[in-house]
Order: structure tokens, then C-alpha cells, then sequence
């Protein structure tokens, strides 16, 4: 029974270690930084290390996917980090 346990937490292992903690967009999706408000980012920022812990509104690290081409048309809003 204990070895069974043992494969069980290897596979695991081994599978989260092969899943990219980075998000796939579709090709109609963009990321959208600094127009997210707090607590709703999609993803880690430079300060927080998983989605949802963005600590003010518009913060310029965190991002929102959203419909390619929406980002360019938001006030506030960048492509890229900063």
C-alpha cells in the first residue's frame, strides 16, 4: 500500500513539474496590464506569486486577459509590465 502512495506523489511530482506556471492565451486573447482592479488580477505580479492578490486598483505589474485588441482602447492600460 505504501509504495502505491509513493508512485502516486512521484507522478504527481513530476507532472506539476511539467506544467508551465506561465498562462496560455488563445490567439484572440492579450494580456492587459494596469487596468485590473485589486484582488482580480489573472496572474503573479512582481509583488504576489498567484492570480487574484493584486493590492490596488490599476497596479502596473498585474494584468487582466481580455479580448485582443480591448487593451490598446483602455485609459491606464499597457501591453507589457512595468
Amino acid at each position: 500500500m505504501n509504495n502505491k502512495i509513493g508512485l502516486a506523489i512521484a507522478s504527481l511530482a513530476f507532472v506539476g513539474g511539467t506544467v508551465s506556471s506561465g498562462v496560455v492565451l488563445a490567439g484572440d486573447k492579450e494580456k492587459c496590464y494596469g487596468v485590473a482592479k485589486a484582488g482580480k488580477n489573472d496572474c503573479a505580479t512582481k509583488t504576489s506569486v498567484c492570480a487574484g492578490h493584486s493590492t490596488s486598483d490599476g497596479q502596473k505589474d498585474a494584468y487582466i486577459v481580455v479580448p485582443k485588441g480591448l487593451c490598446s482602447r483602455l485609459v491606464g492600460s499597457s501591453k507589457e509590465s512595468s
